[in-house]
């Protein structure tokens, strides 16, 4: 198979012979050039590999498993295993090329690196500015400030590591980062930083290097096991963790072993068992498969076995993936997987309400279209040096590339995603993303002093006459309660803590004790008349409403949730504290749940002003509200009909209207600052509920004058 460099060579070289200035008499001159072709024959020969029209059939299958499964073609539940197969063959070209230019006494890091930046920047910085620039017009200022801090970190090589801190590969905040799949290429731009000089060292200093290699790849295999079960982000984020991958196409490009020639029926047994290694992976794994670990050995052990079996001879599975529409398919591989997420998460941004089948496949061929123009226009005249053809000029815009890029993310992301672009009332919606911060610092956390502990509402009286106590959902009552004390001339103060609920002996976490204890003694000395509990009850209940139990009540024997368990542990501890409270002479007032929208309002009500769409029918169904929180509300009313000292207070009804919806704007403001807290719009817009506790405690008398 000869290579596309080889036939460049032999081209060249017939040039060179017919301009030669030697005349054909003379022998010595002759001699020369003969010699000088054989040295340059032979290093071409063995610094150039052969062109493997399977190895861009084996990039098709790679890159159509990713694009289908980000597209949602049923089936393909496990296609994220295609970057899989990537790793695996980078590192098996990667290393062959540095081997045999090693061997040939040519190799050189710069020369390696600049052919790399060559390979790899050009079309990735036209698809990074591109969707820069179409977030400008596009993107909420908090989705566009963190796209530019994932364009300044990938220019920096480092985007994986910025992704492996937030949410996970298969999380749905996912869909709105349009950078996302850029954290393979951070792997492999990480991969080719260290593994030629982790190549040098080890082949220059040992003997049995080779055995080496194979002990690094080991070890990160064996922390890639232990990460899955343990740090699952990392594991599947991090190059140490993926290098083993890399490394496993590596070992075989530097076996000996690997020139041995397998016999037909060998070659194409382990080829046809190898291909359906990988379509085990791509059709039976899916989000819950923890990975990668071991079972990432499907797809590279599938792909290990393609290249060895198709290394000399061509098998049924070989013939398959060179032929003419897998290999154009793999060519345009590289620039095809760049451009295919932002277009879906552009374009699933846009529709806000999801995409159908026709517009999916729309878009997928528009993704496509894109791969290839990238790859005709950018990624081909950069390869074959027609552009940027010294290795000064393609390094020096490089560095052009990555500094013009990262300060315009490093802008975007410290102006805080430019919101003066956005039209009045988008920027309106925005901004309800962020309390102000006189409520945030009404919020304790760990290091909170015991003088700092409350916030003081209405007058500053030596009396206090009502407590309001919980987590972050009593934080967010502030701005009623504080219009509620003025008004009325009581004297309120309110202790919160995020993620704490305010129930003794349920606390999942160590500070949220040690808070609660803090409020319980600061309670006894003040003297106070009332307490108010609000929180976000079915947190500790049910848990998140994507289903994450972390905050969740666990069964104590166990460990595990079990919701029946979840809910008998709840009433119980809400007995023992209105028990406690009211033996201590308190009127306890239990605080239900605002309705927990199934949007982040700001950003939904900001991209559809911004898209000049209505906003006027957004909200909640009020009967999955009420479902959601059946027990906890029947739990209430039974505990207030069962003593008198004990009252219920209900947000909800200010909330949903008769159109059956839990509204969520009003006159064009945002009543929720994410899908569960209420903006400070939102905590005065329903005060009115309220009123039923600053009557009660003005009728007592307990007003400050």
């Amino acid at each position: 198979m000869a290579s596309r460099p080889g036939r460049h060579f032999f081209c060249v070289e017939i040039h060179r012979f017919l301009w030669h200035k030697c005349p054909l008499s003379n022998k010595n001159c002759i001699r020369d050039y003969a010699h000088s072709f054989r040295h340059r024959l032979t290093t071409i020969l063995m610094t150039t590999l052969a062109y493997r029209r399977d190895i861009d059939g084996l990039r098709a299958i790679a890159v159509l498993a990713v694009v289908l499964f980000h597209f949602g073609v049923p089936g393909l539940t496990g296609g994220f295993v295609g970057v899989d197969v990537f790793f695996v063959i980078s590192g098996f070209l990667i290393t062959s090329i540095i081997w045999r230019e090693r061997q040939a006494g040519r190799f050189s890091f710069i020369d390696f690196w600049a052919r790399r930046a060559r390979r790899i920047l050009p079309a990735l910085f036209v698809m990074i500015a591109a969707t820069l620039a179409v977030g400008w017009f596009l993107l909420a200022p908090k989705d566009y400030e963190e796209l530019g801090r994932s364009a300044h970190y990938q220019v920096t090589f480092t985007s994986n590591l910025l992704f492996s801190r937030q949410h996970g590969y298969f999380d749905a905040a996912s869909d709105i980062k349009p950078l996302l799949h850029t954290w393979s290429l951070a792997v492999e731009e990480q991969f080719y930083i260290f593994f030629p000089l982790l190549l040098t060292l080890l082949s220059a200093r040992l003997k049995h290097w080779r055995l080496a290699l194979f002990a690094v790849l080991l070890g990160s295999f064996g922390m890639s096991v232990w990460a899955v079960e343990h740090e699952p982000q990392k594991a599947f984020f991090l190059l140490h963790l993926r290098a083993w991958e890399l490394l496993a196409g590596a070992m075989l490009a530097v076996m000996p072993k690997y020139q041995w020639r397998a016999s037909p029926a060998l070659a194409q047994g382990v080829s046809l068992a190898s291909m359906a290694l990988i379509l085990i992976a791509v059709f039976g794994y899916d989000a819950k498969t923890p990975f990668p670990g071991p079972a990432a050995l499907l797809p590279v052990l599938g792909v290990v076995g393609l290249i060895w079996a198709n290394g000399q001879q061509h098998t049924w599975v070989g013939r398959l993936l060179s032929t003419r529409l897998m290999v154009g398919i793999g060519l345009i591989s590289y620039s095809w997987y760049l451009w295919h997420w932002p277009v879906f998460v552009y374009a699933s941004y846009a529709a806000v309400d999801g995409l159908s089948v026709l517009e999916l496949a729309g878009l997928m061929l528009l993704s496509l279209v894109l791969g290839y123009l990238s790859w005709r226009f950018v990624e081909t005249p950069f390869r074959e040096k027609r552009l940027l053809a010294s290795r000064k000029a393609i390094l020096a815009s490089a560095v052009v590339g990555i500094l013009g890029l990262g300060f315009t993310g490093l802008a975007i992301r410290e102006f805080d995603g430019v919101p003066s672009r956005l039209s009045e009332q988008a920027l309106i919606f925005a901004k309800a993303k962020k309390w102000s911060p006189e409520l945030m610092a009404c919020m304790a956390d760990k290091d909170t002093p015991d003088e700092r502990l409350f916030c003081h509402f209405g007058p500053k009286s030596q009396s206090v006459s009502a407590l309001v106590w919980g987590d972050s959902h009593a934080t967010a009552l502030i701005p009623a309660l504080k219009e509620g004390a003025d008004r009325h001339d009581i004297s309120v103060i309110e202790a919160s803590f995020a993620g704490c609920i305010p129930l003794d002996g349920l606390e999942n976490i160590a500070r949220c004790a040690h808070f609660n204890h803090r409020v319980e003694k600061a309670m006894a000395e003040k003297k106070i008349s009332d307490v108010v509990l609000a929180a976000r009850w079915s947190l500790y209940v049910y848990g998140q409403m994507s289903g994450d139990k972390e905050h969740a009540l666990k069964d104590p024997s166990t460990g595990e949730y079990v919701q029946a368990v979840a809910e008998q542990r709840f009433a119980q501890g809400m007995r023992e504290r209105i028990q406690a409270l009211r033996a201590a002479g308190h009127k306890v007032w239990l605080v239900k749940e605002v309705p927990l929208q199934e949007i982040i309002v700001p950003y939904r009500l900001s991209r559809l002003a911004m898209m000049h769409r209505p906003f006027d029918g957004e909200g909640l169904d009020v009967a999955k509200h009420l479902k959601r929180q059946a027990f906890i509300s029947q739990l209430f009313d039974e505990l207030a009909a069962a003593d008198s000292g004990v009252a219920v207070l209900d947000p909800a009804p200010s909330l949903c209207g008769t159109d059956g919806l839990c509204r969520v704007e009003l006159n064009g403001r945002a009543l929720y600052t994410d899908d569960n807290h209420l903006s400070e719009v939102g905590a005065r817009h329903i005060e009115a509920f309220m009123e039923p506790l600053f009557s009660s405690l003005q009728s007592r008398g307990l007003t400050a004058n």
